[in-house]
């Protein structure tokens, strides 16, 4: 029989938060609203913690328990997966983080034409053993629904899911004191958010794209360019617009638990990036 190192106590008493694999670029399915499944390509980080009379962890067993689930890596099976990990790692708490990129068919606002625009997506989940004298809701606050389904009157979890959307913003200062014209750039918002019931990755991309000064698309003809400039000039907006927009569009939304919109301008014509931050 062979040894098995990791099972062997150490004797430094000092546990470990987290032990396990990173950087792992992983093939994946992942729900689609328009297709049902969408194949992808993540990177994919999965961690254990683990306790001071352990030398280390079983490494393989990360693997094992993701080729289980690699022909359904959604949000729904997700609570599953973590699970899964905790159980056979023997562990307290268990928690993954799978980033992936996403592609929306997008037509062009006049020309019609069709093109796949790349958006970045991820699920980070934990899920641990509550502590005996914990009095805090808020992490067992999120549980309910289906992503409740299988946790433990002892386990507590916390999933979320997030995306980054970039837009386009024409600034109002800029438009308001020049002659003509108006400094404008690309900017990226993110927004990760707990929720009680599944939620499209697709839904929440068309909230964000509605509060910039305009879309951005892979593809474009001449008119959807003039169009885009256009509608950029009549609509600008500042970081902080953006930021307050999309936060008063997930305020409303009563399936949110909690939220953070943040909104970073990459800026034109200064040495630097604009940010504004949200969380509710």
């Amino acid at each position: 029989m062979l040894k098995d190192v990791q099972n062997l106590k150490d004797k430094r008493g000092i546990a470990i938060d987290k032990v396990g694999i990173k950087n792992l670029h992983y093939p994946i399915s992942v729900l689609d609203k328009a297709k049902s499944f969408q194949h992808t390509v993540a990177d994919i980080n999965m961690y254990v913690d683990l306790p001071h009379y352990f030398k280390g962890t079983h490494m393989s067993r990360f693997l094992e328990v993701l080729n289980e689930h690699r022909g359904e890596i959604s949000i729904v099976s997700f609570p599953d997966i973590l699970r899964k990990i905790k159980k056979v790692l023997n562990a307290g708490s268990a928690s993954v983080e799978i980033e992936f990129p996403y592609f929306i068919e997008k037509a062009a606002p006049v020309s019609g034409k069709k093109s796949l625009m790349e958006y970045v997506c991820y699920y980070n989940g934990t899920i641990k053993n509550k502590a005996r004298n914990d009095k805090s809701e808020k992490a067992s606050d999120f549980k309910s629904d289906a992503f409740s389904a299988g946790i433990e009157e002892n386990e507590e979890s916390v999933i979320k899911i997030g995306v980054k959307v970039p837009v386009n913003t024409l600034c109002p200062c800029s438009k308001e004191i020049s002659k003509y014209g108006a400094h404008n750039q690309r900017g990226m918002v993110s927004v990760s958010l707990e929720f009680s019931k599944l939620i499209w990755f697709e839904d929440i991309i068309a909230d964000v794209e509605s509060c910039a000064s305009s879309p951005i698309y892979s593809l474009l003809k001449r008119e959807d360019e003039r169009f885009l400039t256009e509608h950029a000039y009549e609509n600008p907006m500042f970081v902080e617009d953006v930021a307050r927009c999309v936060a008063g569009i997930l305020k409303k939304n009563k399936n949110i638990k909690w939220f953070r919109v943040e909104a970073e301008n990459f800026e034109s014509i200064h040495n630097h990036n604009a940010y504004a931050m949200i969380e509710g």
